[in-house]
């Protein structure tokens, strides 16, 4: 196999700053009380194209001193500069920025990452470079075909052996270039033939052109080193050349495409299908943690999005109610308001007042009303009964509908004509159902009545079914029956359009001006829908802020299946850090992760809310739930806000990882 330079390599020429430099670098680690030193005034410099072996037995610092060269750990004290820059000043972004761009690590234990195949495990560096999809594919394809895995793309680590995973390991340490390949004890997993293949592709990396450093106790994989520096108890006891250093004549660098502007809105993009993608794997393949998780989410946004459609439907039947006694309608009653003694003295409100509100513009109707209990006869049966005398546009008013016959009109009541409409009550006690009671004569009082229409049957909330009632003309009852020129009442209905509170105040102007005084109250049907109104949605919001616990206690939930989580998958952190993904790049991995579970929790429990509908017009007859788009929208806003809330400590947790730590645990 022969491994050329890439050519996404870009050539550049020998300068006289070494590409890696440290002076006087130490690295300390707090045991217990006491501060052991792994490193002790390291001074070093390697120049580029060198191949060089770091050795020395387990606890040397070997692996400590590779780390920092990596910068995947940083010296306590001391100086390390990359390309005559220095790491010390620079931020865990940057470092990642350089570990991604100018190192490519082989790690002893491969470090793929096992739900994801050959292909996207050597893609993964190129995803936070920025790299387009379309080329991040073709160059991973390259690699591996080259490097004898062109057909094992699609193949998971599991179904690789150690030494198809080592070169899978390679081709990601190459994908962006990979300046400085760093080998931690390549060949050490590894049969001796694997071994023998893995050393193979390092030298003749080393010949196109990269820096090689490996990291090794064995001599005999030192051998092929040019330079073998050996370390013991923290300090180099040796440094010498095996053969004189080659001419730094090409130093691979990476080329990515459009500025850093453009670069790093690629990554970002990338690393939004990523995480999407990392999301969503993570999820299928815990798929029982995954439900449990959501199940405080479902319950939740099943809670809130049903108490909200119950609410809208109960206010829905109210308001119904309300409109079919007239929610456009104002009644003129004496007196200052209900119950006042004087009212039944005051005799103010009289039919020119109906004719006076007629004429105004804002009113489509008015009709006058009195009424009194009396009795009602046919043939041999006498019920009490309530007489009302009113208007013939007293139906159109009141918005009732009539089951059969017709309404008396404007030329009756002239003649005091001796006609009624009866409701459907009256209409079961007097005729029963077998009876026509159209032209029917009846006993109203002492006056006999002919029968010529019959409302429907009552369903209305906040009109009483109990009652009997009974309409004849106003002039009918004033004058043949009660005896009783002025008004109990005028009812008003307001023109379509207006609004009702502007039309009140007409009817209280006129009214004032014909009485000389506010002899009289009004009652406005619409304040009532309003206050129903009000009402509904603050029990609606109560009941929400409710279900909104459960949604807390989901995300509670959340939160804890997502520390787990970052727990559970420390190592793959380890190794996304390595490869250059920066902290925003892990925290927004499991921000998304966090926002994914959520919104599939709100997705089941809007799918469940709807379900409970469905059963619910099964068994309630008189109304239905209604589900408004708000409250789908809240619901999902809700899924997001829990997800991102009781996502981001997580989040922020897994972005604060050590990425030597990260890498060390199983």
């Amino acid at each position: 196999m022969n491994v050329q330079p890439s050519p996404h390599l870009a050539v550049t020429h020998a300068c006289d700053e070494p590409l890696l430099r440290l002076k006087g670098v130490t690295r300390s680690f707090q045991a217990g009380d006491r501060a052991f030193l792994a490193l002790k005034g390291i001074d070093l410099q390697i120049q580029r194209g060198e191949l060089v072996a770091i050795i020395g037995a387990s606890g040397s610092g070997k692996s400590t001193l590779m780390n920092i060269l990596g910068c995947l750990d940083n010296a306590t004290t001391g100086s390390y500069r990359v390309g005559g820059q220095e790491t010390r000043a620079l931020g865990p972004d940057a470092l990642a920025a350089l570990r991604r761009d100018h190192f490519g690590f082989i790690f002893q234990r491969y470090h793929l990452l096992p739900h994801l195949d050959a292909l996207h495990n050597v893609e993964i560096p190129a995803v936070y470079a920025g790299l387009p999809l379309d080329q991040r594919h073709a160059r991973a394809r390259d690699l591996l075909a080259r490097l004898g895995l062109g057909e094992h793309l699609r193949h998971r680590p599991s179904q690789l052996s150690g030494g198809q995973q080592q070169r899978v390991s390679i081709c990601r340490a190459l994908m962006n270039g990979g300046q400085v390949i760093l080998a931690d004890e390549p060949t050490g997993a590894l049969d001796t033939a694997s071994g023998k293949e893995v050393m193979n592709i390092l030298l003749e990396l080393h010949h196109a052109g990269h820096t090689v450093i490996l990291v090794t106790h064995d001599p005999q994989v030192a051998a092929h080193a040019q330079r073998i520096i050996e370390v013991s108890d923290g300090q180099i006891v040796s440094d010498r050349y095996k053969q004189a250093a080659p001419p730094a004549l090409a130093v691979p660098g990476t080329t990515h495409p459009g500025g850093q502007g453009a670069r790093r809105l690629l990554a970002s993009l990338g690393m939004f299908r990523e995480a999407f993608k990392m999301a969503w794997l993570a999820l299928v393949s815990h798929r029982m943690r995954t439900l449990l998780t959501m199940l405080g989410i479902i319950i939740g946004i099943t809670s809130v999005v049903s108490i909200s459609a119950i609410g809208e439907g109960a206010k829905g039947y109210v308001l119904k109610d309300i409109q079919a006694i007239g929610s456009n309608t104002i009644d003129v009653y004496s007196g200052s308001n209900f119950g006042d003694s004087r009212a039944r003295n005051i005799e103010t409100l009289v039919p020119a007042d109906v004719a006076a509100l007629n004429a105004l513009y804002y009113v489509d109707s008015a009709t006058p009303v009195i009424g009194q209990g009396t009795l009602v006869r046919y043939r041999n049966l006498d019920v009490d009964v309530q007489l009302n005398g009113v208007s013939e546009h007293y139906f159109q008013v009141r918005n009732i509908p009539l089951a059969a016959g017709i309404v008396f009109s404007a030329d009756d009541a002239r003649r005091q004509a001796q006609v009624v409409v009866i409701d459907h009550n009256t209409r079961e006690r007097l005729f029963g159902p077998n009876v026509d009671p159209l032209g029917q004569v009846i006993l109203v009082g002492n006056l006999p009545c002919t029968v010529i229409g019959v409302t429907a049957r009552n369903k209305n909330l906040f009109v009483a079914s109990n009652q009997l009632n009974i309409w004849v003309p106003y002039e009918t009852a004033a004058g043949r029956v009660l005896g009783q020129r002025h008004l109990d009442s005028i009812s008003v209905r307001v023109r379509e359009g207006v609004p009702s509170k502007r039309v009140e105040e007409e009817v209280s102007r006129v009214l004032l001006q014909r009485h000389g005084t506010k002899d009289f109250f009004t009652n406005n049907l619409d304040s009532i829908m309003q206050t129903v109104q009000k009402t509904s949605r603050s029990l609606t919001l109560l009941l929400s802020l409710i279900a909104v616990i459960s949604l807390v206690v989901g995300g509670i939930g959340v939160m804890n299946i997502m520390l787990v989580s970052v727990t559970e998958r420390t190592r793959e952190i380890g190794i996304r850090m390595a490869v250059g993904a920066r902290q925003v790049d892990i925290r927004q991995q499991f921000l998304v992760e966090a926002v994914m579970v959520c919104l599939l929790g709100g997705v089941i429990g809007v799918g469940l809310s709807y379900g409970v509908g469905f059963l619910f017009e099964l068994f309630v007859k008189q109304w239905e739930m209604v589900f408004s788009p708000g409250s789908i929208i809240m619901a999902f806003a809700c899924s997001t806000l829990i997800g991102v809330v009781f996502g981001f400590v997580p989040a922020r947790n897994a972005a604060r990882l050590d990425p030597i730590e990260a890498l060390a645990r199983d």
